[in-house]
């Protein structure tokens, strides 16, 4: 059976007035090591881990100091099929982030930042709620979901039927005019103006002229003053 260190995936929160948001996010992968074949001495100031796996042949062990002191009650250890996984308060409240995970400055490879977790300093209170998400905790961002119902609101536009909705005081009769459509007197007033311009009938003027003649031999004869005998 080889000997195995295991990968530790870490990130991190940090709170000056917030204990439960003063953390350190731990993950030791360690495959098929079933819970009762794990020994895991959590200290203030570091931990050892001891894990085997009978399918893979391979035994896991892993000590390490942690940069600064962790609250070991406060703190809690999750395993599953593949990781154990824990969430390890810091014991001291501050605002910056610890720069490291490990007490010693060398850089071994073992260690690697959890991407899945990790966000930046002054992001982290943006991020706060999607770590909540996480943990079935009513997906706290979907909520906002709920908003969705105000589409009901649509229901308001039953008023378009009769037009006679509130349209923020909008007068159509002068809307229809801006846009040039004239209104009853105004196509009265065009029809007027069509009758005065409609050009004379063929044979029109004659027929006048012929009547006008007609007129003038039916009048009576006017008799004319007797002279006087001289």
């Amino acid at each position: 059976m080889s000997q195995v260190t295991p990968e530790v995936l870490w990130a991190q929160r940090s709170s000056t007035t917030e204990p439960e948001k003063n953390i350190v996010y731990l993950t030791i992968s360690v495959p098929d090591v079933p819970k009762e074949s794990i020994k895991l001495d959590l200290k203030p100031t570091g931990l050892s881990f001891d894990g085997r796996s009978d399918t893979l042949k391979r035994a896991y062990t892993l000590n390490i100091s942690f940069f600064d002191e962790i609250d070991v009650e406060n703190s809690s250890i999750h395993h599953t099929a593949r990781n154990v996984e824990m969430k390890l308060r810091k014991k001291e409240l501050k605002e910056e982030y610890w720069p490291r995970l490990l007490k010693d400055k060398a850089k071994v490879q073992f260690v690697k930042t959890d991407f899945d977790k990790w966000v930046d300093e002054d992001e982290q209170n943006e991020a706060a709620d999607e770590d909540l998400s996480q943990f079935g905790g009513g997906m706290p961002g979907m909520e906002g979901m709920g908003g969705m119902g105000g589409m009901g609101g649509m229901g308001g536009m039953g008023g378009m039927p009769g037009m006679g909705g509130d349209f923020g005081g909008i007068d159509f009769s002068k809307l229809g005019a801006g846009m040039g459509a004239g209104g009853p007197e105004d196509d009265d007033e065009d029809d007027e103006d069509d009758d005065d311009e409609m050009p004379a009938l063929e044979g029109e003027d004659d027929i006048k002229a012929d009547a006008a003649d007609a007129a003038k031999t039916d009048a009576p004869a006017t008799d004319a003053p007797a002279k006087a005998d001289k």
